[in-house]
């Protein structure tokens, strides 16, 4: 990951994009191609947990090298129309800021039903959390739910590094940052945006 000093984040961040997010799992193969799924994965200590299909060639043909999980946060093009200082001296030019974060390991393939059950529970009781009735894989007939196990192979990425990287106009005044802000017009990067600069100018005008 290419990181600026000025856009690196802390591992707080990384964990929190990481943590039951949706991210796209990429790993060598041993033939030297890439082979890459999108699958949501949960952070259990120092491991991603998830699952795919069994038919999915990944946690067959996946080689001994590093594996990279890449997880995202809200992201958005930013116009340099929405600066203040181009309207001072043009010097402008448009960009997208985001926020990112890379976790690096190695990939073991769990071939084994009853390692898969208490992920899929864990990853089921993370996103219907909040819901009025939440789904538990309990309410599926046992026999089904066998079947569909059956069907699936666990994953576990088995982190040695994690890097995370939020670009939101941290380079920019902050009047040039206000300007992003307005610009989004709301929404989660525009929230982002917002922690990023009350944490480097408390005023009470950027809060």
């Amino acid at each position: 990951m290419y990181l600026p000093r000025h856009f690196a984040a802390d591992e707080a961040l990384a964990d929190e994009l990481i943590a039951g997010a949706l991210v796209e799992l990429i790993s060598p193969t041993r033939d030297g191609r890439l082979i890459a799924t999108a699958l949501p994965m949960l952070r259990v200590g120092d491991s991603l947990l998830g699952h795919m299909a069994r038919a999915n060639p990944h946690w067959r043909e996946a080689g001994d090298g590093e594996s990279l999980a890449i997880a995202r946060g809200p992201d958005g093009y930013v116009s340099p129309s929405w600066y203040p200082s181009k309207a001072e001296h043009g010097q402008a030019v448009p960009t997208w800021n985001y926020q990112s974060a890379h976790a690096h390991g190695q990939l073991v393939a769990h071939d084994d039903p009853a390692w898969v059950r208490p992920v899929v529970a864990a990853l089921t009781r993370r996103h219907e959390a909040g819901r009025a009735e939440p789904w538990d894989i309990g309410d599926a007939p046992a026999d089904w739910l066998d079947g569909q196990l059956r069907a699936i192979v666990g994953v576990e990425l088995r982190i040695t590094r994690v890097e995370a990287k939020a670009k939101l106009s941290q380079n920019r005044s902050a009047a040039d940052a206000l300007g992003v802000i307005d610009g989004l017009g709301g929404g989660p990067l525009a929230s982002a945006m917002r922690a990023a600069l009350a944490a480097r100018q408390p005023g009470p005008e950027h809060r």
